[in-house]
C-alpha cells in the first residue's frame, strides 16, 4: 500500500490541468479568465481552472448538437457505443491512482475511500450502463392486424449534466453512463470546487473513442456556466445533483426558456429508525456511524437523524462513540484517515454555525462539536453527536451536510414513523428491526426513495436512486430506469393496405 509520505510526494509531483474540455480538446475560456481551485486540507491553491461563461457554453452546445445530428454517436450501432464505454471504464480503472489523488486533493476526501470506492465504482457504473446498451428492446402495440404500431426510444439530444462536489467522479458516471449509452451528446458542468477528475475523465473518454463534441466539460461557477447551460434553448435536458434550492432554479430556467426536461436529485434529512425489538446494537452502531459520518457527512443520503426508543438510547450512544473512536480525522492523503476536510471555508463555517445553533436550542453535545486541526489551514470539523434533540429543533430539520448526527427519542412506533416523515425531504431512510413483518410494514410507510433495512446504503447499480418530495424531481439515477429519462418515446403508426 502506498504510504502517506508517498502520496504527498505524488501530489507534489503531479502536474494539474485546469483547462476546459470542449469539442474534443482542452482549451481556456473565451474570456481567458480563471478561478483558483483549493485544497480543503490546507486552504492552498492547487491550480487555476478555466472560468467558462455563456460563450463557452454556446460553443459546447453547438459542438454537441452538430455531433448529435451527424449521427456519429446518436445513430451508431449500440454494440459500438457499448464497446467505447467499456473501454472508458477500463481506462478509468487503469488510472485509479491518478483519479483518486485528484479527488483527495480537490474534494478533501480520504484517499483510502477514493481508491476503494469512488473511482472503482465510477468505472463499474460506466461498465454497467455500457452492458445495457445493446440489451434493451422496443415494442409493438397490440393495435390490430391492419397496422404496425412501433413504440421506440430515441435519444433526447443534447444533455446538460450539473454535478455536485461531494462525489465528483461517481456522480459524473451516474449521469454520463445512461446518457451516453442511449446516444445523447453530453455537456458536463462540474462543481466549481471539484473540476479536475471530471476533466481527466473527459480526456480518457476521448481516448476511448467518444467522438469530439459528444462529451464536453465546461468549468466555472453556477452563476455563469451553470445558468448558461440551464437556460440554453438548444439543450434538451438538464440533470442536476445538488441542493434543493439550486435544483429549483433549474426548473425556473426551463420554464423561462424552452421547457427542457429537468431531472433533479437534491437534499435529504434522512432518518435512521431503530425499533425497540432490535437486539444487536453493535451492528446498528457500526452502520449508524457510517451512515452519519461517511464522506464527512457530505452526503445527500447521510443518516443524520437517529430515532431511538428511550430504552435503547444510552446504550446506542455509547456503542457509537466506541466505533467513532476508530474514525481518525486528518490529512486526506493519509491512508489511515477516515475523515478528511470539508469542501471549502464557506461550508465549514456553515456547519459550525449549525452546531452552535443546536447548542443554543438545548441540544447536548455528546462528542465533538468543534473545529479541528486549525493549525493546518484546512477546514476540519470534529465528528459530532447531539443528544436531547427534539423534532422541532433546526438541527433535526435542516440539512447540515457535515459530520453531525442527532438523537431523537420516541415513545411509540407510530411516533417514530410520524417523526421520520415530518420533513420536506424524502431521499433515504434506514430501518432497524428483528421482525420481518415490521420491516415490510414500516418500510412501506416511510416516505423516501430508498429505504434500507438493517443496513445503511443506497442499493447497487441495478436499483434506482432518487427522492420523494423536495429531494427529487423528474427521474432517477442508476438502473435501467435512468436510461428512459434520457430518451424520447416515439410511436410510429404504419397503416397497412
Amino acid at each position: 500500500m502506498t504510504t502517506h509520505q508517498e502520496w504527498k510526494q505524488k501530489a507534489a509531483e503531479r502536474s494539474l490541468d485546469g483547462r476546459a474540455f470542449i469539442a474534443g480538446e482542452r482549451c481556456g475560456s473565451a474570456s481567458s479568465e480563471t478561478f483558483a481551485t483549493l485544497n480543503p486540507a490546507s486552504g492552498k491553491v492547487l491550480v487555476e481552472v478555466a472560468a467558462c461563461g455563456e460563450k463557452d457554453v454556446d460553443r459546447a452546445v453547438a459542438a454537441a448538437r452538430n455531433a448529435f445530428e451527424s449521427g456519429v454517436w446518436s445513430t451508431a450501432a449500440p454494440a459500438h457505443r457499448k464497446a467505447v464505454l467499456l473501454r472508458l471504464a477500463q481506462l478509468i480503472d487503469e488510472h485509479t491512482d491518478e483519479l483518486a489523488l485528484l479527488e483527495a486533493l480537490e474534494a478533501g476526501k480520504p484517499i483510502s475511500e477514493c481508491l476503494a470506492l469512488d473511482i472503482p465504482e465510477s468505472a463499474a457504473c460506466i461498465r454497467w450502463h455500457a452492458e445495457v446498451t445493446d440489451k434493451r428492446y422496443d415494442a409493438l402495440s397490440p393495435s390490430g392486424a391492419d397496422v404496425v404500431s412501433m413504440i421506440t426510444r430515441e435519444p433526447i439530444g443534447v444533455v446538460g449534466a450539473v454535478l455536485p462536489w461531494n462525489f465528483p467522479a461517481l456522480m459524473l458516471a451516474w449521469k454520463i453512463g445512461p446518457a451516453l449509452s442511449v446516444g445523447n451528446s453530453v455537456i458536463v458542468k462540474p462543481a466549481e470546487q471539484t473540476s479536475l477528475s471530471t476533466l481527466r475523465i473527459a480526456d480518457l473518454a476521448f481516448e476511448a473513442g467518444v467522438p469530439a463534441g459528444v462529451f464536453s466539460v465546461v468549468t466555472g461557477s453556477g452563476e455563469s456556466a451553470g445558468q448558461a447551460l440551464g437556460r440554453h434553448p438548444d439543450v434538451d435536458l438538464v440533470a442536476f445533483t445538488g441542493s434543493t434550492a439550486t435544483g429549483k432554479r433549474f426548473l425556473h430556467y426551463s420554464a423561462d426558456t424552452n421547457l427542457k426536461r429537468v431531472v433533479l436529485e437534491c437534499g435529504g434529512k434522512n432518518p435512521q429508525v431503530i425499533l425497540p425489538d432490535v437486539a444487536n446494537l453493535d451492528a446498528v452502531a457500526e452502520q449508524a456511524v457510517a451512515a452519519a459520518f461517511w464522506n464527512m457527512g457530505e452526503n445527500c443520503s447521510a443518516g443524520s437523524r437517529i430515532l431511538v426508543p428511550s430504552s435503547k438510547r444510552a446504550e446506542l450512544i455509547e456503542k457509537m462513540q466506541a466505533v467513532l473512536a476508530g474514525w481518525r480525522t486528518g490529512d486526506p492523503l493519509d491512508p489511515d484517515v477516515k475523515l478528511g476536510a470539508l469542501i471549502e471555508q464557506k461550508h465549514y463555517e456553515k456547519v459550525l454555525a449549525h452546531i452552535e445553533k443546536a447548542k443554543e436550542q438545548g441540544a447536548r453535545v455528546v462528542c465533538g462539536g468543534r473545529a479541528a486541526l486549525t493549525e493546518t489551514g484546512g477546514w476540519f470539523v470534529e465528528p459530532t453527536i447531539f443528544d436531547q434533540v427534539t423534532p422541532e429543533m433546526a438541527i433535526a430539520r435542516e440539512e447540515v451536510f457535515g459530520p453531525v448526527v442527532c438523537f431523537i427519542e420516541y415513545d411509540e412506533v407510530e411516533d417514530a414513523i410520524r417523526i421520520a416523515n415530518d420533513t420536506c425531504y424524502g431521499l433515504a431512510a434506514s430501518l432497524w428491526t428483528d421482525n420481518v413483518n415490521s420491516a415490510h410494514k414500516i418500510a412501506s410507510r416511510i416516505r423516501a426513495g430508498t429505504v434500507t433495512v438493517n443496513c445503511f446504503g443506497e442499493g447497487d447499480l441495478a436499483t434506482p436512486f432518487g427522492g420523494f418530495k423536495q429531494s427529487g424531481f423528474g427521474g432517477r439515477d442508476k438502473s435501467v430506469y435512468a436510461h428512459d429519462q434520457y430518451c424520447e418515446l416515439k410511436t410510429t403508426w404504419l397503416k397497412l393496405a
